[in-house]
């Protein structure tokens, strides 16, 4: 398996066991029923709720994580554009103590949302995507720490995207302005604010959450501790930005796309949400894994058994996401450069004032070693690039559970 081994010093993280696999059940090549998959999965414009409230008193009993909606106002976007009237959707596990310093947030990647543990129910088409992360006795113990997990801005799980009301009542669809990492994270920030939180312990993000766990210590140096950037990078780059292409494509070519403005109109473009899928997931595993997994194994039916895995995972997203989302988030990915407007990247992580620690998994050829290295050159004061050990690709840090949590579990201790 060819790996990218960063120049930087290293720390590998190697234990053996795995947590919960979002995507590699046994049954994952088993082929797709006809008719699966054919509408849109739940999205927010269909039933958000603003809390007016949203904090929690420090002390008393340990919330059940569920979703929770707060009203952050208008927001100015990075473009100079207004956003008026933004929901966020959150979760929350354990209570802020006295000192209200004990918050860790949690920022989820592309198709993600704020459930990262718990089981699936009403609203909430899947379980927790970091099973095993936060609980009694792990990583992540609410007894100790105010765990939050934020929706993304632009996404459709709660949160104010393309799917959610303008103004006018109907679905912002091609209205919704383009929005940047930054904008996501000035979101979180307002949420923050809503939540009484002046400070995180800790920001902790993989894949597009780890830019913005980047970029909360760039725009709000004074509000993080610490951010932990899991399997991410400093920008995107020309390979990044090239593979999204297809996707965006695959999705806006879909005649049911209806430039956008397809919510109402009782049809939605899965088919194209449903390819964007399929590319974006070769790349979030590694060959060595597809290669051993299923080899040139035929499914029956004159395809090949990786072709109907492909198929699978296609699936599952159009069941539970919302294609105008992905258009949005897949944008503002591709705009992340911390770098922007602040001299380069190695002048920006050079200004930072907060404690940065870097992950990155060794077969990932998304965003490879290489690109983490980078970081960690520009701050050396970063300490060791992780390296967590894996045959998943991309999709490690948030396979390799146990390697991930004692890296979350050392670095909250420390």
């Amino acid at each position: 398996m060819t790996q990218d081994r960063p120049s930087a010093s290293v720390r590998e993280w190697s234990i053996g066991a795995r947590g919960r696999d979002t995507g590699a059940q046994d049954d994952d090549a088993l082929p797709v029923p006809a008719g699966v998959g054919q509408t849109p999965g739940q999205v927010a414009g269909e039933w958000r709720t603003d809390n007016p409230d949203p904090r929690p008193a420090a002390g008393g009993e340990e919330p059940a994580g569920g979703r929770q909606l707060a009203g952050i106002g208008s927001l100015v976007l990075e473009s100079g554009d207004s956003l008026p009237g933004v929901v966020i959707a959150y979760e929350t596990w354990g209570r802020p103590n006295a000192a209200r310093d004990n918050a860790v947030l949690i920022c989820h990647a592309l198709t993600g949302d704020a459930h990262v543990v718990g089981p699936a129910g009403p609203g909430q088409p899947t379980p927790g995507w970091w099973d095993g992360l936060i609980g009694p006795g792990r990583s992540v113990d609410p007894a100790d720490w105010y765990v939050v997990a934020a929706n993304v801005l632009g996404g459709c799980q709660g949160s104010t995207g393309p799917s959610s009301p303008a103004p006018d009542g109907k679905a912002w669809g091609s209205r919704f302005p383009a929005i940047t990492v930054r904008d996501q994270v000035a979101a979180e920030a307002a949420l923050s604010t809503r939540l009484g939180i002046d400070r995180w312990a800790a920001v902790i993000g993989g894949s597009m959450g780890g830019m913005r766990a980047l970029e909360w210590l760039l725009l709000y140096p004074e509000r993080v501790a610490t951010s932990v950037v899991l399997a991410s990078t400093g920008y995107a780059t020309a390979e990044q930005i090239a593979w999204c292409a297809p996707q965006l494509a695959a999705i806006e070519e879909d005649p049911a796309w209806q430039g956008g403005d397809y919510y109402g109109t009782g049809t939605a473009p899965t088919s194209g949400l449903g390819i964007a899928r399929q590319i974006a997931h070769i790349t979030y595993r590694s060959e060595y894994e597809l290669a051993s997994r299923f080899g040139r194994k035929p499914q029956g039916d004159g395809r090949f058994a990786v072709e109907s895995y492909l198929d699978h995972h296609a699936t599952k997203l159009v069941n539970r996401f919302d294609a105008g989302s992905y258009a949005v988030l897949t944008r503002a990915m591709n705009s992340h450069d911390i770098g922007r407007d602040r001299g380069g990247l190695r002048q920006a992580l050079e200004n930072l004032t907060g404690r940065l620690v870097i992950a990155a998994v060794d077969s990932d050829r998304l965003y490879p070693a290489r690109l983490s290295a980078e970081l960690v050159e520009a701050r050396p004061d970063a300490g060791p690039l992780h390296l967590i050990k894996s045959p998943y690709g991309h999709d490690g840090f948030l396979i390799e559970l146990e390697q991930v949590g004692a890296l979350i579990a050392d670095t909250l201790g420390s």
